[in-house]
């Protein structure tokens, strides 16, 4: 349990600190996240850090004029709201140290991704240690008037992920995203 409480602590704490850097400098960001000459992905290559954290409910994005969306943390300090995948409505975490979308095999199914198990062959690890994933594109992401088109995903299996988490994949395709005064505020 003590292990638990303090992997928890050091995620919720990396999710904080995270945007803040960003803040402070996105050349630096932008930067670690251009692709190199070499787009492919070895098989042992970790993908994305995945927590298995939810928070309790997700908080109603505010609209804002243009193409913005603010969200309110919740008491913990996370960003939960519904997105929609493929035009189905997914409660999902964004997720500033996730280098990927990442989703688990039955919200794959929801959203229409067909995959085999043969599929499964990337390594990643997360909070619970090393587990087997999918990369997948999702045709569409949205949040309010906010939406971003082929996305890099992950797929994990149910057990190794039990929510959705909106990573760098879908973040860094924004405008700017940004965190300030304990609201998240995503610009496209």
């Amino acid at each position: 349990m003590l292990r638990q409480l303090i992997i928890l602590g050091v995620c919720a704490g990396t999710s904080v600190l995270i945007p803040i850097a960003y803040q402070a400098n996105p050349q630096a960001f932008h930067a670690m996240l251009q692709p190199g000459a070499d787009d492919r992905v070895p098989s042992t290559t970790p993908i994305a850090a995945v927590k298995t954290v939810r928070p309790k409910a997700p908080t109603k994005p505010e609209m804002l004029t243009g193409r913005k969306v603010r969200l309110a943390a919740d008491a913990r300090g996370h960003f939960l709201a519904d997105f929609k995948l493929n035009g189905r409505r997914v409660e999902a975490l964004v997720d500033t140290g996730a280098t990927a979308v990442a989703i688990n095999a039955s919200t794959a199914r929801r959203i229409g991704l067909s995959l085999k198990s043969s599929d499964f062959r990337h390594s990643v690890n997360t909070a619970n240690g090393e587990t087997r994933a999918a990369a997948v594109m999702i045709d569409r992401i949205e949040i309010g008037r906010v939406h971003v088109e082929n996305i890099e995903a992950v797929v994990l299996d149910d057990k190794a992920l039990s929510g959705t988490l909106i990573g760098m994949s879908f973040l860094k395709r924004l405008d700017r995203f940004e965190v300030e005064n304990g609201a998240l505020l995503l610009v496209q």
